[in-house]
């Protein structure tokens, strides 16, 4: 079953990382829809959930766009720690991008996860799942809005990549950008929904 995979997963993730507070993956274990984000902050970290907090009203307003319950889709990140630094600045911990390492230490955990939860897509958001996902320095900027494909574990799987919602919290200009390529996923989500409702009909 679905539940004990995840569990035994996640139980191994934690197991590696003693000394790191993980976050696991939230949602429907039978979505077709997989959201992947980078890495839990610190209101994650604090509630134990991801996309919480600030980076969960945003990503409310998400969902409310492509007409979508949380309860719906399955969530998880590429990084399933904090990774932080000290802000210069504040003098205070703060939230880092995750490194090359950290991305890759991680890909097979991600794509075991893939395998369990079998999505018939997989949103990315961001840049930093886009790499793990495709093992490359590939940049949102390029592939934003464009339905995508990957094998992962002897299986295909469609990948539509988004900027990250709470970048455009520091870049007003990503909004318009953002909310057209919300518009294509929508409509991504409803010709997937059409084929699924076929085959159940047939079967």
């Amino acid at each position: 079953m679905k539940k004990d995979r995840i569990k035994v997963l996640n139980e191994k993730i934690k197991k590696n990382y003693p000394n790191e507070k993980i976050i696991i993956g939230d949602g429907n274990l039978n979505s077709t829809i997989m959201l992947l984000g980078e890495a839990p902050g610190g209101k994650e970290i604090e509630i134990g959930k991801p996309f919480v907090g600030q980076a969960g009203k945003h990503f409310q307003e998400f969902l409310d766009v492509l007409n979508i319950k949380r309860e719906d889709v399955y969530i998880t990140n590429s990084v399933k720690y904090r990774p932080t630094k000290i802000n210069a600045r504040t003098n205070r911990i703060s939230n880092r991008t995750p490194t090359v390492k950290e991305i890759d230490d991680f890909r097979d955990y991600i794509y075991e996860e893939i395998s369990i939860i079998m999505p018939k897509i997989i949103v990315t958001l961001g840049n930093t799942p886009l790499r793990l996902i495709f093992k490359n320095d590939i940049k949102i900027g390029e592939v934003h809005g464009k339905l995508m494909e990957k094998e992962i574990n002897n299986r295909n799987y469609k990948i539509f990549p988004l900027y990250h919602p709470a970048a455009i919290i520091y870049n007003r200009d990503l909004k318009d950008i953002y909310m057209e390529d919300l518009i294509k996923l929508k409509k991504e989500l409803k010709k997937l929904q059409k084929r699924v409702d076929f085959i159940l009909k047939r079967v």
